[in-house]
């Protein structure tokens, strides 16, 4: 059975129950569209908890977190936490085992894919129910260590990019083409001693005072970026010195100039950063490179 619109009558048979945006049915049989944004960003939020006796364990304070959440990253809920708590209440009463595990998420909307986002978006709500019993706590158990480095992985292109959709709106906010990240030194907390890593979506080099096109090391801050790698190309092939070492806030702001890159938009001229003018000194070497990455682009791209 495929249940849509108003959930099942009690009495439904049903082992579990999945919900979105008002649409019922099995989870097996559940569909999203495919431009929901949790699809390219894991851009959303989420909260989970047991049910017992068909009763959801702490869901007021579940409800509370799933909204400060969704607060944090600018996410419209589309229910209050009353309309929420009722239709998850309702689901949980209508499936056959009292013994649940409770799972929902908010996503930020549906839309075509692109890091930034309207502001008036409304989320879309996601519920799921399975039955599971709360783990047995009388046994006995083992576990290993691991460094901890979730937030040390932008090497990675990741569907998780909720980070980066933040940064690339605050761009957006600003009026500006991009966000350039850095993060500060352990010996200082000046910013103008932190090291320029990427920015939300893209890669930043500069061109230093002795004209050397210096780019980022390949380490786990940065993306790899393939038109990083192909400016590089582009510096050898008209003979400028590269270096692949890290700058400082400091270097970026007194740089002769300062390139953005991404496959999209392959070597952009940044000539302003917090609304102070950057670069500026070297716009011959700039348009030559421009000039490389968009003849070797046409010659392989052509019919």
């Amino acid at each position: 059975n495929n249940y849509t619109g108003a959930c099942p009558r009690k009495g439904s048979i049903m082992e579990n129950l999945g919900y979105y945006n008002g649409k019922y049915g099995l989870l097996d049989e559940m569909t999203v569209p495919f431009n929901d944004r949790v699809h390219f960003f894991g851009d959303g939020v989420y909260e989970a908890t047991p049910a017992r006796n068909h009763k959801i364990f702490a869901l007021d304070e579940h409800i509370d977190r799933f909204f400060r959440s969704a607060a944090m990253l600018d996410i419209h809920i589309p229910h209050s936490k009353e309309e929420l708590a009722a239709i998850l209440t309702d689901m949980v009463s209508k499936v056959d085992s009292g013994e649940q595990f409770v799972y929902w998420q908010v996503t930020r909307g549906t839309a075509m894919r692109n890091h930034t986002y309207a502001e008036d978006m409304v989320g879309n709500l996601w519920i799921s129910l399975k039955p599971a019993p709360i783990k047995d706590m009388s046994k006995k158990i083992a576990a290993i260590t691991a460094e901890d480095t979730r937030f040390f992985h932008c090497n990675i292109k990741t569907l998780n990019l909720i980070p980066a959709v933040m940064y690339a709106q605050a761009a957006e906010r600003a009026g500006v083409y991009e966000t350039v990240l850095y993060r500060k030194s352990a010996f200082s907390e000046n910013v103008a001693d932190a090291r320029v890593t990427e920015c939300s979506h893209s890669n930043v080099h500069i061109i230093n005072r002795d004209g050397v096109f210096q780019t980022a090391p390949l380490d786990n801050l940065i993306l790899p970026g393939i038109a990083r790698a192909h400016l590089i190309k582009a510096c050898r092939a008209l003979g400028y010195q590269v270096s692949e070492t890290p700058f400082t806030m400091a270097e970026l702001m007194d740089a002769r100039e300062v390139m953005i890159s991404s496959s999209s938009a392959p070597a952009m001229h940044c000539v302003a950063i917090d609304g102070k003018p950057v670069g500026g000194k070297a716009p011959e070497m700039v348009d030559a490179l421009q000039a490389w990455v968009l003849d070797e682009f046409l010659t392989a791209t052509n019919a």
